[in-house]
């Protein structure tokens, strides 16, 4: 995705709503100058692309997210690591790139995805594993 369908698509997104062309023109010219052709041209794009549906309001359109921007970033992530000749390296090197908030999201999610009967064949779990000794847990 582009910047400017970014920066559409953001608005959609964040308004969580139908909206139309005209709505999103005025948000974007707030912080810069664009033409409603424009606009319109880039919706049209993110709706052949399907990352919008729309729906004929008299002569316009209303334009709604298909999926939700967690959904797009987990597409973007899962299609550079798909692309990798060595994707336990590449989720390394990621992992090496995240805070310590955005690696206790990922446990967090693990454990999610896992559910309860995952978790309890593993067993009991440490409170925050891997913070103390080096990886025999010494």
């Amino acid at each position: 995705m582009g910047e400017l369908e970014d920066a559409v698509m953001t608005r959609v997104w964040k308004w969580n709503r139908p909206v139309t062309v005209r709505e999103v023109l005025e948000d974007l010219q707030q912080e810069r100058s664009i033409a409603y052709t424009t606009v319109m041209t880039v919706l049209d794009n993110l709706h052949q692309k399907g990352w919008v549906r729309r729906e004929a309001e008299g002569r316009a359109y209303r334009y709604e997210a298909v999926s939700t921007r967690a959904a797009y970033a987990a597409a973007l992530m899962n299609d550079a690591w798909s692309q990798s000749d060595n994707p336990a390296a590449a989720l390394v090197a990621f992992f090496g790139m995240m805070s310590d908030e955005q690696r206790q999201a990922l446990r967090d999610a693990v454990r999610i995805v896992q559910g309860p009967e995952t978790r309890e064949a593993q067993g009991p779990q440490e409170e925050n594993p891997g913070s103390a000794g080096d990886a025999d847990g010494r």
